[in-house]
């Protein structure tokens, strides 16, 4: 809880990649692995199938979703929630919500996965 966790929250998890043929469940259990927090995907305003995956997604929402550029994604723990949101929706189209790790509440955007992991919200 100081400056000790986030210069540990920059060199922790320092990096995430997901690949578009993966499926919507894999990339969230790895979420949790990674960050101690749930990833959850929207089709619309509707929580997405977890058993599809980018590109099936792309065929069941009306926003395109790119799964060109996947490889340049990555996610460190000393990153904001809201950046990190933001991100999905930049680089795939994908609307996206960071919740705690048992996906029942919202972490605010302004603070880091680092922190939204230990409880600091």
């Amino acid at each position: 809880m100081g400056i000790f966790d986030n210069i540990k929250d920059h060199f922790n998890n320092a990096e995430f990649s997901v690949a578009p043929n993966m499926k919507l469940k894999s990339i969230s259990r790895d979420f949790v692995h990674n960050f101690d927090l749930a990833l959850i995907f929207y089709k619309g305003n509707q929580i997405a199938d977890g058993n599809l995956t980018l590109k099936g997604l792309d065929r069941k929402t009306t926003k395109d979703v790119d799964t060109r550029k996947y490889e340049d994604l990555k996610i460190k723990g000393s990153m904001k929630v809201g950046d990190v949101e933001q991100l999905f929706d930049t680089f795939f189209g994908i609307k996206v919500q960071v919740k705690d790790k048992e996906g029942k509440r919202l972490v605010p955007n302004a603070i880091t996965l680092g922190q939204a992991a230990r409880g600091e919200y």
